[in-house]
């Protein structure tokens, strides 16, 4: 009955986007029906992955390498629902997997049709974005599905508290449920789901990485293009949100005045935020530009606005310190591994309840360092730029922080191996 209701509020919906899409032959929106799928055809029991967005497709990377070399018979599927994920899936996978699609929306008529053009004996859904109707149809299809690389924050583990019932029918059709840590594991029971049959703590695939190294003809060549001079000190910001990039600016115009070679790069979440950005800079009287408008003569600047997709997990590499964003708001806080897979010290806030334990963890092993406000921010940039030694021992400490946490992915592998073979 509730499956009935559900696809019964998607119905209006589908009717409005199913008119626009043809009205105005918008290509996504028939993607995203299910309307315009790929060409090709599939044969049986092919591996379907899925991910929300481009965190999600980025962890999801180091699982579709280990799956190739796994299953190398196997047709492998990936699938995005966002544009911007998609962007990066393209640019890290086209090629290696079989196809390249996006997902569609949670209606019946379109998640039969995929379904059955995707024709796959496992579907594997990265960290999030679960979908009730197709959950339940590839159930009743006999397809076995995993979550890997579950989290569960706070904020949906009130939402789920709530609703304990449709929570339960939300993780039903999930043949198990890996997660990222014992507190996202006791989260998933204590809302009921079943202990004995779903529910494995593996640890995070993002630490599986490739974590690929920084060479000298790298950093030269990606530090001329940016115009940063060797001698520079190189402050990232990344994945930043509005109320962060003015409290970062401030705390720059502040240092400043005590180191003069260092300089900031600020790579905004959302890249639309960066004309605005560039304008509230300009009227602190402090020079900007947009990555995007670098020009051999564009002349010496105090910030540097990344307004590019997927170039920051490689501009991390320049830092001499970094900050990680979405955690002095609460949001949450973003990945920390990119910068520590550097050897640099990371810096962030008092919000980062997506990374819990990771954020707990790097604090522990000496690579991290929690600010709680502009004050606290301020005083832990001077300590890190004033001191050479606080500073590369900190970022050794970050490295190693990556480098002994690796091995979830193994354990991910081993759970997929047993589902496929008891497809089988």
């Amino acid at each position: 009955m509730l499956a009935w209701f559900y696809q019964f509020l998607w119905t209006p919906a589908f009717l409005f986007c199913a008119a626009m899409a043809l009205l105005l032959k918008n290509r996504r929106l028939l993607e995203r029906l299910a309307v315009s799928l790929p060409s090709g055809k599939f044969g049986g029991d092919n591996i379907w992955i899925h991910a929300l967005s481009v965190g999600e497709v980025i962890s999801a990377l180091p699982l579709v390498n280990a799956l190739l070399k796994r299953y190398p018979d196997k047709q492998i599927v990936f699938s995005v629902t966002t544009a911007k994920g998609m962007t990066v899936a393209k640019d890290e996978l086209e090629g290696k997997v079989h196809t390249l699609i996006t997902m569609p929306v949670d209606f019946w008529l379109c998640i039969r049709r995929i379904v059955r053009f995707i024709n796959p004996c496992v579907f594997v859904l990265v960290e999030t974005d679960i979908w009730p109707g197709l959950l339940g149809y590839l159930k009743n299809r006999g397809v076995k599905t995993i979550l890997v690389n579950g989290r569960i924050s706070p904020r949906t583990f009130n939402i789920y508290r709530k609703v304990p019932f449709v929570s339960r029918r939300l993780f039903a059709p999930f043949e198990l449920c890996l997660m990222q840590s014992d507190l996202d594991s006791k989260r998933l029971l204590e809302i009921g789901v079943d202990p004995f049959e779903k529910v494995v703590t593996v640890g995070n695939i993002k630490f599986d990485r490739d974590w690929r190294a920084f060479g000298e003809d790298e950093h030269t060549g990606l530090s001329e293009r940016l115009g940063l001079g060797p001698q520079e000190t190189i402050w990232v910001a990344g994945s930043t949100h509005p109320g962060e990039e003015d409290i970062l600016i401030r705390v720059f115009k502040r240092l400043k005045m005590s180191f003069a070679s260092l300089r900031l790069i600020i790579a905004p979440r959302r890249i639309e935020q960066s004309e605005g950005i560039l304008k509230m800079i300009r009227g602190t009287g402090l020079t900007a530009v947009l990555k995007t408008r670098i020009s051999p003569h564009a002349g010496h600047y105090d910030i540097l606005i990344l307004d590019t997709i997927g170039e920051l997990d490689r501009v991390y590499g320049l830092g001499t310190v970094s900050f990680v964003g979405g955690s002095l708001v609460p949001f949450g806080g973003h990945n920390l591994l990119e910068p520590a897979s550097f050897g640099c010290p990371v810096v962030f806030g008092p919000y980062t309840h997506n990374f819990v334990l990771m954020s707990e963890q790097l604090i522990e092993a000496g690579g991290g360092w929690r600010v709680y406000d502009e004050e606290g921010l301020c005083l832990a940039m001077e300590s890190l730029l004033g001191d050479d030694e606080i500073r590369n021992r900190m970022g050794r400490l970050a490295k190693e922080f990556v480098e002994n946490n690796r091995g979830a992915l193994d354990r991910v592998v081993s759970f997929i191996d047993k589902c496929m073979d008891r497809g089988h």
